[in-house]
C-alpha cells in the first residue's frame, strides 16, 4: 500500500505528461504483478465492491476521530472530500502496515461477508497501521470514491514502455469485464489472439469536436479550410443515444456500452436481431428509444437506464433500436484496418442479410455537393432529434481514442437563456474552497425560479470572482448550500429540454453549462419561465429524471 499511496501523491504533485509517465513506469517496475493489476483495475474505473455502508465508515471515523459529528461536517464542507477529511482528523498511527495493495483489496472484498462488529474491529485496526496518506487512499478504495487525475491513455503508454507491448494492443486487452483477481500480469502481456475472450468489444474510436475552444460552431468556410475537399467526406447525423458495441462471437451476444458496463440484459429487445447476426460480428452504433420509424428524445431512453428491473410498461414506453455506423469485426476478422468506405459497404451488407428493420438500421449518408449545402443541412438537427453532424474521413481506418484528423463531429449551436445565479456551493478536491457549483433561475412574474445547476463554462479568474462575490453576498445557509443576492446573470446553454415533474420549474435541461458571464446584464434582463417552455415541443413527454 506505501508503494501505491506514493504513486498517488507523486501523481498529484504534478501535471507534466512526461513526469506522470515517469512515475507510473516506475510503479510498475518496482510492484510484484498482482498490484500492478489492482493498479491498473483501479485506473480503469475496476472498483471492489463498497463492503461498509457509508453511514456506518463516517460515525466509525467520527467516534475515532473524537470530535462531535458538527465539527466533522464542518470540516468536511471545508475539505471537500470525505476520505480527505476522514484521514486528516484521525489520530496519528501506531503501527505500520508492510501489506501490499492486493493484500488490502483481499481483505476489503472478505470483510463484507463479517458482522457489523467485526467489520468496525477490522477497520479501526486497520486505519491505526496506516500513516495519514495511505490511510487517505485506503479510505478512497473503500469508499469507492476513487479517483485519479491520469488518463487511460498515460497508463497504457507507461505500461507500453514497461512491456513493449503496441499501445492498441494494451488497450484492448485491458477492455471487458476483467477484474483483478481473475486476470493475471501474465495473461495481460502473453501473445494471444483477440477471441480469446469472446466478449471482450474493440477501444471506442472518439471524434473531435469541430470546435473546440468555443460553444460557436465552425462555418463552411472555415470547414473548407479546416478539412479540405468535401468530396473526401461522409456524413451522418449525430445521434443522441448510448453509444454501444454490439458483439455476435461463437453463438453468444454481448452488448457494451462505451463506459464499459456490460448492458446485454438491458435491452432484451435487441437480443433477437443480434442473434441473427452472423458469428464473428462486431458493429458500432447508437442506442436510441424510437418508435414510428424515428428517434425519440433523450429522456425517453432515460427513463429506462439503471432500472435493474425493465417491467412492461417500461419497455412499452421506451422501445429501443439500433442506428449502426461501423463495422469492426466481420468473419471473425479484425477489418478496423480498412477504409471507412470499405467498412461501409460490410455494414450495408449485414443489414441487407439481417431481417430487423424495426430495430436494426444504418446511419443514413447525407448526401451533400459542398460545405456550404451541408451547413444548411445541419440547421435541420433538432427536427431529426439529432446532435448534429457526424464527419469521417472515406478513406480513415477506425482508430483508438480520440485523435484529430479523420472523425469530427460538428454540433449544432446550443440553446440558451439569460438566468440569475441564486445558490452557490462548493466544490470537492483542488476547488474544495471555492464556491464553484452554482444554480440558476428565471423570472416568472416577479419571483425568480430556479430550473437548471451548472459547474463549468467559466475560467479561473472569473471562479475566483464569483466565489469573492458569494463569500460576501450570502443571504441565507442550507449545509453546504449558500442562498446568495440575486444579482450575477449569466448566459446558460444547454442541449435540449423537456418537460419535468419533478422539478419545481416544471422542465429539466440536458447538458446544461455556463457560456458567459453577462456583465452587460441587470437581473430584470433576465429571461422568463416562458421564454424557456417556448423551447419545447409541443409533444415533447415528460422527464421525470433527477439530474439537473
Amino acid at each position: 500500500m506505501k508503494n501505491f499511496a506514493n504513486l498517488f501523491l507523486s501523481l498529484d504533485e504534478t501535471n507534466k505528461t512526461n513526469e506522470k509517465v515517469r512515475i507510473l513506469k516506475d510503479y510498475f517496475n518496482c510492484v510484484p504483478d498482482s498490484d500492478k493489476m489492482q493498479m491498473l483495475a483501479l485506473f480503469t474505473g475496476r472498483r471492489p465492491k463498497r463492503p461498509i455502508n457509508a453511514t456506518l465508515v463516517r460515525n466509525w471515523a467520527i467516534e475515532m476521530s473524537n470530535i462531535p459529528p458538527w465539527l466533522f461536517e464542518e470540516s468536511y464542507h471545508v475539505v471537500g472530500d470525505l476520505a480527505e477529511t476522514m484521514s486528516l482528523l484521525m489520530p496519528e498511527s501506531t503501527g505500520g502496515s508492510s501489506k501490499t495493495l492486493s493484500e488490502w483489496v483481499a481483505e476489503i472484498n472478505e470483510i463484507a461477508t463479517k458482522t457489523e462488529e467485526e467489520r468496525k474491529l477490522w477497520l479501526t485496526e486497520s486505519w491505526m497501521m496506516l500513516d495519514r496518506q495511505e490511510r487517505f487512499v485506503f479510505n478512497k478504495i473503500l469508499t469507492g470514491s476513487f479517483r485519479v487525475g491520469v488518463s487511460q491513455n498515460l497508463v497504457i503508454k507507461a505500461l507500453s514502455d514497461v512491456t513493449g507491448i503496441e499501445p492498441a494492443t494494451l488497450t484492448h486487452r485491458v477492455m471487458g469485464s476483467w477484474m483483478p483477481e481473475t486476470y493475471s500480469y501474465t495473461q495481460l502481456i502473453e501473445a494471444r489472439g483477440a477471441a480469446d475472450d469472446i466478449s471482450r468489444p474493440y477501444p471506442f474510436f472518439l471524434a473531435y469536436p469541430i470546435q473546440e475552444t468555443s460553444e460557436k460552431q465552425k462555418s463552411a468556410a472555415e470547414l473548407q479550410d479546416a478539412l479540405g475537399d468535401a468530396a473526401d467526406w461522409q456524413a451522418e447525423w449525430k445521434w443522441d443515444g448510448i453509444r454501444a458495441q454490439m458483439i455476435k462471437r461463437e453463438g453468444k451476444i454481448f452488448i457494451w456500452s462505451r463506459g464499459e458496463d456490460l448492458s446485454t440484459d438491458k435491452f432484451p429487445e435487441l437480443h433477437p436481431f443480434l442473434n441473427a447476426l452472423p458469428d464473428g460480428t462486431v458493429l458500432d452504433g447508437e442506442i436510441l428509444s424510437f418508435a414510428n420509424g424515428r428517434p425519440l428524445p433523450f429522456n425517453v431512453l432515460q427513463t429506462r437506464i439503471g432500472r435493474k428491473n425493465l417491467s412492461k410498461k417500461i419497455l412499452e414506453e421506451s422501445p429501443v433500436a439500433v442506428i449502426a455506423y461501423d463495422c469492426l469485426e466481420y468473419n471473425g476478422e479484425d477489418i478496423r484496418y480498412k477504409t471507412q468506405s470499405e467498412r461501409r459497404e460490410i455494414l450495408e451488407q449485414l443489414q441487407a442479410v439481417t431481417e430487423w428493420p424495426q430495430i436494426f438500421n444504418i446511419s443514413t449518408l447525407i448526401k451533400f455537393g459542398s460545405w456550404e449545402e451541408l451547413e444548411a443541412i445541419r440547421g435541420q438537427s433538432r427536427e431529426m432529434i439529432a446532435e448534429g453532424i457526424m464527419l469521417k474521413r472515406k478513406n480513415a481506418t477506425y482508430q483508438v481514442g480520440r485523435r484529430r484528423g479523420d472523425w469530427w463531429k460538428w454540433k449544432i449551436d446550443p440553446l440558451s437563456v439569460d438566468a440569475v445565479m441564486v445558490y452557490a456551493q462548493k466544490g470537492h478536491g483542488r476547488r474544495a474552497d471555492l464556491y464553484t457549483d452554482y444554480t440558476f433561475a428565471v423570472w416568472d412574474g416577479d419571483k425568480l425560479v430556479p430550473f437548471a445547476k451548472a459547474y463549468s463554462g467559466l475560467t479561473d479568474q472569473e471562479i475566483n470572482k464569483v466565489d469573492y462575490f458569494v463569500k460576501r453576498n450570502t443571504l441565507e445557509k442550507f449545509g453546504p448550500v449558500r442562498t446568495v443576492k440575486p444579482e450575477l446573470v449569466f448566459e446558460i446553454g444547454f442541449e435540449g429540454i423537456n418537460k419535468s415533474t419533478r422539478h419545481k420549474s416544471g422542465i429539466a435541461l440536458r447538458f446544461p453549462r455556463i457560456l458567459r458571464w453577462r456583465h452587460d446584464k441587470k437581473k430584470e434582463e433576465a429571461d422568463t419561465l416562458e421564454t424557456l417552455k417556448a423551447f419545447l415541443e409541443p409533444s415533447a413527454p415528460a422527464d421525470n429524471s433527477t439530474d439537473v
